[in-house]
């Protein structure tokens, strides 16, 4: 049996909480069938939460329901990938103009140190640590924005890209990795010159160049 993480809240939020991670982390794969029996077991716990958090997570576009069949990972269609790197760059670029706007704020320091860590991480060829300094990077975009409203559908889109599983894909792609570090760089560039304008766009142009490394990826797997 694998207890609950230690963690405040219901029986019910803990549940949505670990099957999330689970399913954004790539721990649970796209496509795998969630069994309530199985999950209740295995947390310790009456079907009745697991199943109310499997309902929540199908809200959220991370399940799916087939009827007489049961439940599964979402396994996001070339569509889906194509419209939510849509609203990615959309709200990545939107983040990018508003902490231009907002001068020497904490978060630019924290970006700073994000890029001299990616140097080091893409210069030694390692793609795991890159990746984790990729999410963090997009992160601090968001809450340096510092706009709830835009964090929150950001949050949501993220969940349902699961795009922990997605960034190695892209980052495999030849010279991918050192190409993404210089338009990191360049867009924290245009953020400390205050351009907004053109911080949004490049943004955008690296959403852009990040989804047709993906979907090069994807083409071969």
């Amino acid at each position: 049996m694998s207890a609950l993480p230690a963690a405040p809240g219901s029986i019910q939020a803990r549940v949505i909480a670990e099957m999330r991670r689970r399913i954004i982390s790539g721990a649970a794969p796209s496509g795998a069938l969630l069994s309530e029996l199985a999950l209740a077991e295995e947390f310790g716990v009456s079907r009745t939460p697991v199943r109310e958090a499997l309902k929540q997570l199908q809200t959220e576009g991370l399940v799916e329901v087939r009827p007489r069949v049961g439940t599964f990972v979402a396994a996001p269609s070339r569509r889906d990938i194509n419209e939510l790197f849509d609203m990615k760059e959309l709200l990545e670029g939107a983040a990018a103009r508003l902490l231009a706007q907002r001068g020497r704020v904490h978060e630019i320091d924290l970006l700073e140190e994000n890029v001299r860590q990616s140097d080091l991480a893409v210069g030694a060829d390692d793609r795991d640590r890159y990746a984790v300094l990729v999410e963090e990077f997009h992160e601090l975009l968001i809450t340096g924005a510092d706009n709830s409203k835009l964090e929150a559908h950001y949050r949501t889109l993220m969940n349902q890209l699961a795009y922990s599983r997605l960034v190695t894909t892209s980052l495999d792609q030849p010279g991918r990795p050192m190409q993404s570090g210089r338009e990191h760089h360049v867009v924290l560039d245009l953020v400390k010159a205050k351009d907004g304008d053109s911080a949004e766009r490049v943004m955008r142009e690296h959403v852009r160049a990040s989804r047709s490394a993906l979907l090069a990826g994807l083409a071969v797997t």
